[in-house]
């Protein structure tokens, strides 16, 4: 019984972060560098090139796809949409490797920083209700069996 409880545990703390990386921030640092002699230079009122870098910087850190056990949670620059995993027919992959969930409804919904390589993730974070199409882990079980290893 407390073995039950434990893989269920195991499974509602999995989690799986799909986001642009960080070190994209640094080329947004350089556009910072290479604005700033036009933003003060002989032309007044240029300072505004500045919204620029800092619509990129917001961009990528708050775009992000987030899967947990209950479903996906898709953050986008200006929203936010959480999708358990009971309201998804199932995952549609674009001509460019991008992945879209797809309602019950036929609505399609973008996932950002998706791409087909992360879908054996999402099919282990989800416990088997996204199934993986590239069977990579048909093999892999809930939960490790413990092993004894004292010898005996």
């Amino acid at each position: 019984m407390a073995e039950e409880k434990q893989r269920e545990q195991v499974n509602e703390d999995r989690k799986a972060v799909f986001k642009i990386p960080n070190t994209a921030l640094l080329a947004i640092a350089f556009l910072v560098v290479c604005v700033t002699p036009v933003a003060f230079g002989d032309v007044p009122y240029l300072q505004w090139l500045y919204l620029f870098p800092i619509a990129l910087a917001v961009f990528v850190i708050r775009t992000r796809t987030t899967a947990t056990a209950k479903g996906l949670e898709v953050r986008t620059m200006f929203g936010r949409k959480d999708l358990p995993w009971t309201s998804l027919k199932g995952l549609a992959i674009t001509d460019k490797a991008k992945v879209q969930a797809v309602l019950k409804d036929d609505t399609k919904v973008a996932l950002p920083a998706v791409r087909t390589r992360h879908l054996p993730v999402i099919s282990l974070v989800s416990a088997g209700r996204m199934a993986d199409p590239s069977g990579l882990t048909d093999d892999v079980t809930e939960a490790p069996e413990k092993r004894d290893d004292s010898g005996e």
